[in-house]
């Protein structure tokens, strides 16, 4: 967390909500630190002279400090890669390819098909999502 906050106030002052929007997204949504990790990590982060805070508009605007920006420029360049390692990407990118490709055969049917086949086809999508919850039932 100390790592990856010293990263994004090289780029410019934040506020520990958009610290947080921000991992997530640079993450590709892999990391979203919660509130409960962040601000703690800013406070001791702001103890040791590291980073200063500013009130702004009822927020505090967090930025480096010259001793910051000196242990930032040596730190990891982008600490939130390291959240999407153990991830099964191949498993990910097939889930993605089925998704597209259920959705293209859809969307072909939707645009040629006749009315009773465009039923038939939004009747196929709903009893797909029906038994996709009930494998999370178990009973599927």
């Amino acid at each position: 967390m100390r790592a990856s906050i010293l990263t994004l106030l090289k780029d410019r002052p934040m506020h520990g909500y958009e610290m947080i929007q921000e991992i997530a997204e640079r993450s590709g949504g892999a990391w979203k630190p919660s509130p409960g990790s962040v601000y703690p990590t800013l406070q001791m982060l702001e103890d040791e002279g590291l980073i200063e805070s500013a009130s702004e508009g009822g927020k505090k605007l967090f930025s480096l400090t010259g001793a910051g920006r000196s242990e930032a420029e040596a730190g990891p360049e982008a600490p939130w890669e390291d959240a999407g390692r153990g991830v099964d990407w191949e498993a990910m990118q097939e889930i993605r390819q089925a998704g597209f490709g259920l959705m293209e055969a859809f969307g072909q049917v939707w645009k040629s098909g006749t009315p009773e086949q465009r039923q038939k086809a939004l009747d196929v999508i709903n009893e797909s999502r029906r038994k996709l919850y009930l494998i999370l039932a178990d009973e599927g």
